[in-house]
């Protein structure tokens, strides 16, 4: 099956304290067999805080993971904007909402001015589903190329043209799949071949969809080829799509998006997972005249996209990245840790990444398993990712701390060195 392998396995409750295990079974009759835990022994939190998750009897672990709450779990001016507009309305966007549209004004200022609107939805599933019907009504075109291990979300279209959550072998007709932008591979040659490969099946180029830390693939920010791949695609009559889900709000420490540190000039640009720091918001921002000729053939509506809390939890998002410095905060202690990483030695190959957002490559899948496992034990969260699952994922949310970085730090020498 795709995917990480540091997933709890059911097969093997008898381990578990008799607590635990009751909720575990519960869960899984009530919830079904679909759905994934993380580690040998699954964890309950009822608390978080800044970088931080709390067990019920108060065992503080650190966060390294959960990009979600992106300013931090919990942080209260987030929580205060929710919760004051709920209690005063709750409603969607048929009706108006300064507050929406000052939102809408106000991030659309952090982008390119050839990208003048945004369309809210609730995931970044949904964005990227979104995304993918304005490309077909806009070009006529349906063709889509991803990278080997993308993951861009679960709606029926998106999972489709997600081989790391379906496999490489399972992805639509209507998608062709390239090896990641590495050194020593030429990405641009290979989406070349790919738009070929479309044309000939007469299909035909819709768009190139790229998160621009290429997270799922490894965490790869530099991406040899990927600005010439893209002009190649966009001269192919196909749109660039920029998946700023994960990268996206700051992340990476140089600037708020991803897809400016490489150059690119997006069509479109997707919004997730940090948008509301965990409250379910998220957006495509595009150039008008895509939209205009989405509008041309049916409207668009979305029930909970843009509502009026969502809106608050978007706004205040938005300003505590700006008003606490946490892109600074990003590059800042994103160095750090890299360069920490890099002194390791040990079992670890090599270090990716920029600001919050590092890949630390192991030797292979079993050594990245028991590492991610032996964190956990050490209360540090962290996750795995890249085609063979050898590379600890680490993404905590941007509220980290300098002892939280240290302590980060001591957590993975101990284990990797």
């Amino acid at each position: 099956m795709p995917g990480p392998t540091t997933y709890f396995d059911p097969a093997t409750t008898s381990h578990l304290d008799p607590r635990t295990r009751d909720l575990v079974e519960r869960r899984a009759r009530s919830l079904g067999s679909a759905y994934r835990l993380f580690y040998r022994t699954p964890l309950e939190f009822v608390r978080g805080e800044g970088a931080h998750l709390f067990t019920a009897d108060g065992t503080d672990y650190l966060d390294a993971y959960n990009n979600v709450p992106s300013v931090g779990h919990a942080h209260p001016r987030v929580a205060a904007a929710i919760a004051e507009q709920a209690a005063r309305l709750s409603t969607h966007t048929r009706y108006l909402s300064r507050a929406t549209v000052d939102y809408a004004e106000d991030l659309l200022g952090t982008f390119p001015a050839h990208l003048g609107n945004v369309m809210f939805t609730c995931t970044g599933s949904e964005a990227n589903d979104l995304a993918l019907r304005i490309v077909r009504a806009a070009t006529g075109r349906r063709g889509v190329i991803v990278t080997e291990n993308a993951y861009h979300g679960v709606t029926t279209e998106v999972a489709a043209l997600s081989p790391s959550l379906v496999g490489a072998d399972a992805v639509a007709d209507w998608v062709r799949v390239v090896p990641a932008p590495t050194p020593g591979t030429d990405f641009a040659a290979a989406v070349a071949a790919a738009i070929d490969s479309l044309d000939a099946a007469g299909i035909g180029l819709g768009c190139l969809i790229v998160d621009t830390i290429f997270a799922s693939d490894g965490v790869l920010p530099d991406a040899p080829g990927l600005a010439a791949a893209a002009r190649a695609a966009q001269a192919a009559g196909g749109l660039l799509v920029a998946d700023e889900v994960q990268p996206g709000f700051g992340r990476l420490g140089d600037g708020l998006w991803g897809f400016d540190r490489h150059g690119l000039v997006p069509d479109l640009v997707t919004l997730g997972k940090p948008m509301g720091n965990g409250y379910p918001v998220a957006a495509v921002v595009a150039r008008p005249e895509l939209v205009d000729a989405f509008a041309a053939r049916g409207r668009y509506f979305n029930t909970f996209g843009g509502n009026t809390v969502a809106i608050a939890a978007a706004q205040a998002t938005l300003d505590v990245v700006r008003e606490e410095g946490l892109v600074a905060r990003a590059a800042r202690l994103g160095a750090v840790l890299a360069e920490g990483l890099r002194a390791i030695g040990g079992s670890v190959v090599e270090v990716r990444g920029c600001g919050l957002f590092l890949g630390v490559q192991l030797g292979d899948e079993g050594t990245a398993r028991e590492a991610v496992n032996a964190l956990e034990e050490r209360r540090i969260l962290i996750g795995a990712s890249g085609l063979r699952n050898d590379t600890l994922k680490v993404r905590p949310p941007l509220a980290l701390s300098d002892a939280d970085a240290e302590r980060l730090l001591d957590g993975l020498a101990a284990v990797l060195g």
